[in-house]
């Protein structure tokens, strides 16, 4: 190419051929990325169950132990969208890379800290390292798989993403109850480094380099504007709990959907200019992309806000242990499992009928746990378990697809961005759902007493989050009915 030819800066050249990878080659390199995502599901809600430990470890408040949970989700929201990009433009694998080392060490630091301020400032640093991570895990499958391969990998995604929202509970459970070496809660966080070691030797010689071939520099106006509004939409989302909804968050709340406004409308005149905005707004007008956005917003909304409420139910109304509860919610994990499989199997003659089917069959697990409760008395193991497991089957079915068609047709150089935004909007989703539900659990238990609250009191404020979240599923499933009935996969790679 002659220095005539060669293209302006801001141009956006074909997408560099990707390095195809199959067979066993493939399935090592998928579990290295699947790994990144599902420890960072993990870490997201891990922390729930640990921090009564963490309180009267460090002598932390309650306040302070809410912004523990509320850094790390704040600093993933708003790198996302922007780590995507960075992967799409200078090598995805390079950039899983680097948040994975950085969220190894993020999370010994965490592990280390001595005093809440500390463990804020640095679970705040592990979500940043998670945001430059876990984007580029839908750029490798889209940019690296072959094409029979990547519907698999999407829904195994899929699967490990339902799977990992209700392992955190089980597995925080289990190390704090354990206190191993006596390190206590500590444990939740020294476990990602050993396996981060692992992922990263064998994920510097099995995961393959791609990247978008485009020359334009990196959108730092549409990233900072992007980080503002995402940071300024959830913070009151988040901090309602402690807050309330006065001026000063509806305030915030509105500023951030105005940024989020003109991000969109800056990304849309520098695409137009041809440069290579950190979010493509085109990518809105492909159908399954738009509606699958809404559907996941919807669905996963609904997920965080469950376990936060069932498990205080479970400990603080029945007076389970931590790791009791975790057994208690561990017939969902295999419930997921069982049907995660099969969905993804007959995801090409039935991808909208199974997300339905899922979508429904959650909502109906919702109103079985609602008769299973409403007695207020303590239901027993097994009578919890069959509602949860029928959850279980309902998120197996739904959760793989899902991802799958919401960027199967997305092309292959927007593949990082495409995700970060995904997740983003699954973040968000999951922060309103706890916001508005978990509200609405704790006024319920407060307000049907004048004393100290009981178990009924708490089943009372569960049963009306049930029904709630229930009605949020078949929502969701209306919704999908939008959906195309399989995933169209864009051509280009």
């Amino acid at each position: 190419m002659t220095a005539s030819q060669t293209p302006r800066e801001g141009t956006r050249a074909p997408d560099a051929p990707p390095a195809l990878i199959s067979g066993a080659g493939a399935n090592v390199a998928l579990l290295v990325v699947l790994f990144g995502s599902f420890m960072d599901l993990v870490d997201a809600t891990i922390v729930t169950v640990a921090a009564p430990a963490m309180a009267r470890d460090m002598g932390a408040s309650d306040a302070q132990i809410q912004w523990t949970i509320a850094a790390y989700t704040l600093a993933l929201g708003a790198g996302l969208i922007t780590g995507g990009r960075l992967g799409d433009q200078y090598g995805r694998k390079r950039l899983f890379m680097i948040g994975l080392a950085g969220f190894m060490v993020t999370s010994a630091l965490c592990a280390l800290a001595v005093t809440p301020g500390m463990l804020i400032g640095m679970r705040a640093a592990q979500g940043l390292t998670a945001g430059i991570m876990v984007p580029q895990v839908f750029g490798v499958i889209r940019a690296s798989f072959a094409p029979a391969e990547r519907a698999k990998a999407f829904g195994a995604y899929g699967a490990v993403q339902g799977l990992a929202s209700v392992t955190g509970p089980l597995l925080g459970g289990l190390l704090v109850e354990a206190d191993l070496l006596d390190l206590g809660w500590r444990t939740i966080f020294w476990i990602n480094v050993p396996l981060s070691i692992l992922a990263l030797a064998v994920g510097a010689k099995v995961l393959p380099e791609s990247r978008s071939a485009s020359t334009a520099r990196l959108d730092l106006v549409g990233a900072l504007l992007a980080a503002s509004g995402i940071l300024l939409l959830l913070l009151p989302i988040i901090q309602t709990e402690t807050w309330g909804w006065g001026p000063a968050g509806y305030a915030l709340l509105t500023a951030g959907l105005i940024t989020l406004t003109i991000f969109l409308a800056y990304e849309r005149r520098l695409a137009g200019r041809g440069g290579a905005p950190a979010f493509d707004p085109a990518l809105l007008k492909i159908r399954a992309f738009a509606i699958g956005l809404s559907a996941s917003l919807l669905f996963f909304g609904g997920i965080g806000s469950f376990f936060l409420t069932l498990s205080v139910y479970l400990q603080v109304g029945t007076g389970r242990t931590a790791w009791e509860t975790g057994l208690v919610i561990l017939p969902y994990a295999l419930g997921s499992i069982i049907t995660s499989g099969l969905g993804v199997a007959l995801a090409a003659k039935a991808g909208r009928a199974l997300l339905i089917t899922g979508s429904l069959t959650i909502a109906a697990s919702q109103f079985v746990l609602l008769a299973v409760i409403r007695d207020g008395s303590d239901p027993g193991y097994w009578l919890l378990a069959l509602a949860l497991f029928i959850g279980g089957l309902g998120l197996g079915l739904a959760a793989p697809l899902l991802v799958n068609v919401v960027l199967a047709g997305i092309p292959g150089r927007n593949a990082g961005a495409a995700g970060g935004v995904l997740s983003t909007v699954n973040q968000i989703g999951g922060a309103i759902g706890i916001a508005v539900l978990g509200r609405i659990f704790f006024a319920a238990v407060t307000g049907s007493t004048t004393g100290a609250p009981g178990l009924a009191d708490y089943g009372h404020a569960l049963s009306i989050v049930l029904v709630v979240s229930a009605v949020l599923y078949l929502v969701a499933g209306l919704v999908m009915l939008a959906l195309p009935k399989t995933a169209a996969e864009h051509v280009d790679q």
